[in-house]
C-alpha cells in the first residue's frame, strides 16, 4: 500500500525544480519546457520513478514527463532525480482526471500505465485509468498512431481493459500477453518497483500495447 503521509513532502515538492507547478499553463507549450522537440512520453501514476528514470537514462532523446498523485510517494522520485539530475525528465502532481488540461490536442507520443489502482467495486469502473472515459482522455493528447502501453498483475483489470479496448471505436489492439516474463515481450522490458516485487513472488505480469486510429 501506498504511504499517503510523509513530512514535508509537498513542500519538498513545490520547492524541487524537477517538478512542474501551474502544470495546465504548460499545455502546448511543452516543447519549450524541454527546450526541444524531441517527443514527449508520459507514465500515469509513477510510483516511486524506477521505470520513468530509466527509460529517461536510456533515451536521452525523448523527453518524459511522470505524473502522480500522492505527495509522499512522488517525493522518493524527487529524491533519486536530485541525484541522477536526467535533463529529459520532469513530474507533475496532479489527478489523472485532469490529464487533457495540461497537454494539448496530439502533444503526447505515448502513455505508460503501471500497476494502475483496479478500482474494484463496479461503481469505480470509470475511474481505471484504462476505461473508456480515460481511453476518450488519451485520444485528445495523443499524436495520431499514439500507443498506450499498460502492464499489470491483476487478471480481472486486464480482462476488463481488454474488453474496454475491444468496444472502444478508435483504438485498436497491437498485442497483448498474460505473462509478460515467459513472453516475447520480456526482451527490453524496464520493470517498476511493484513488478520486481510481483515477480519475485512468482505473479504473472499481463501486458497489452494498443494503438489509436482515426
Amino acid at each position: 500500500m501506498r504511504l499517503r503521509n510523509v513530512p514535508g513532502s509537498r513542500d519538498m515538492i513545490a520547492e524541487s525544480r524537477f517538478t512542474i507547478k501551474n502544470e495546465t499553463e504548460k499545455k502546448g507549450k511543452w516543447n519549450e519546457v524541454f527546450g526541444n522537440d524531441h517527443p514527449i512520453h508520459i507514465e500515469i501514476g509513477m510510483g516511486k520513478g524506477q521505470f520513468i528514470m530509466t527509460l529517461a537514462a536510456q533515451n536521452p532523446d525523448i523527453n518524459y514527463v511522470g505524473i502522480e498523485k500522492y505527495s509522499s510517494v512522488l517525493v522518493r522520485a524527487l529524491e533519486k532525480q536530485e541525484e541522477e539530475d536526467l535533463p529529459n525528465l520532469f513530474f507533475i502532481r496532479m489527478e489523472a482526471e485532469n490529464i487533457a488540461d495540461v497537454f494539448a490536442e496530439e502533444e503526447v507520443d505515448r502513455i505508460y500505465l503501471n500497476f494502475s489502482d483496479p478500482w474494484p467495486k463496479d461503481r469505480h469502473a470509470k475511474r481505471r485509468l484504462t476505461s473508456a472515459a480515460f481511453l476518450d482522455r488519451y485520444e485528445n493528447i495523443l499524436k495520431p498512431e499514439g500507443h498506450v502501453i499498460f502492464k499489470t498483475d491483476n487478471r480481472d483489470l486486464f480482462d476488463f481493459s481488454l474488453e474496454q479496448v475491444e468496444l472502444a471505436p478508435h483504438w485498436k489492439l497491437l498485442n497483448h500477453t498474460f505473462d509478460l516474463h515467459h513472453s516475447e515481450y520480456a526482451e527490453g522490458n524496464v520493470m517498476t518497483e511493484y513488478e520486481t516485487r510481483f515477480v519475485e513472488k512468482g505473479n504473472a505480469i499481463c501486458r497489452m500495447e494498443i494503438m489509436q486510429i482515426r
